[in-house]
């Protein structure tokens, strides 16, 4: 079985390679950006692809859509530092037949990969159930939230100011301050306190 691991930080790579280290027929193949994980599906036909979203030349979730269009029985996990049941429900929108956060137990990252090979699919019990309450609240607006407004988003609800916001995800105070103003007219909030709290009383972040 060939693993894929697309992820840009070494740390997240070696600790990928010591879960499956004791399975034996396992090859982990890594690459550090999309271009890179590109090149190898040119190459290599691996079993399971785990896709980071952040990646230095763009995102994982446009790779997805482009890995599923090209093939639609690839078996794609979407691994990011959020657990925002939005982002996992925009994966698995985008084809991902599973979603995994860098906050849980890291022996997830194996089971599921394990799952996918079984031909099932991949979500833990907790972000399946907070799925299922958004969609079943209908909240249509939510959803149209981009993939940085929704990491801006949570790391707001957390307590992070817009500074740290646009040092943690890289990007210009400029940037963070153009995706608030974003987000507080798709959640039809007038300020950002009341933004934040739209936000925990929707259960999206």
């Amino acid at each position: 079985m060939k693993v894929l691991i697309v992820e840009d930080h070494a740390i997240v790579i070696s600790g990928c390679r010591t879960l499956f280290s004791e399975d034996e027929g396992v090859t982990v193949i890594e690459a550090r950006s999309l271009a890179a994980a590109r090149a190898v599906l040119e190459t290599e036909t691996p079993d399971v692809i785990v896709l980071d979203i952040n990646l230095p030349d763009g995102s994982g979730l446009d790779l997805t859509r482009e890995i599923v269009r090209a093939d639609p029985n690839a078996k794609v996990i979407v691994f990011s530092m959020s657990d925002a049941p939005l982002l996992a429900i925009q994966a698995i929108d985008c084809g991902a037949k599973g979603y995994v956060s860098k906050n849980d137990d890291p022996m997830g990252l194996r089971d599921a990969v394990l799952a996918l090979v079984r031909g099932e699919t991949w979500l833990t019990h907790e972000l399946a159930q907070e799925i299922a309450l958004i969609k079943a609240s209908g909240n249509g607006v939510a959803t149209k939230l981009t993939e940085r407004e929704l990491l801006t988003l949570r790391l707001l609800v957390r307590g992070r100011s817009m500074a740290e916001v646009g040092s943690d995800l890289d990007v210009s105070y400029k940037t963070v301050a153009a995706d608030c103003a974003s987000i507080r007219q798709k959640l039809n909030a007038r300020t950002s306190s009341e933004m934040v709290r739209i936000a925990v009383e929707l259960r999206i972040v």
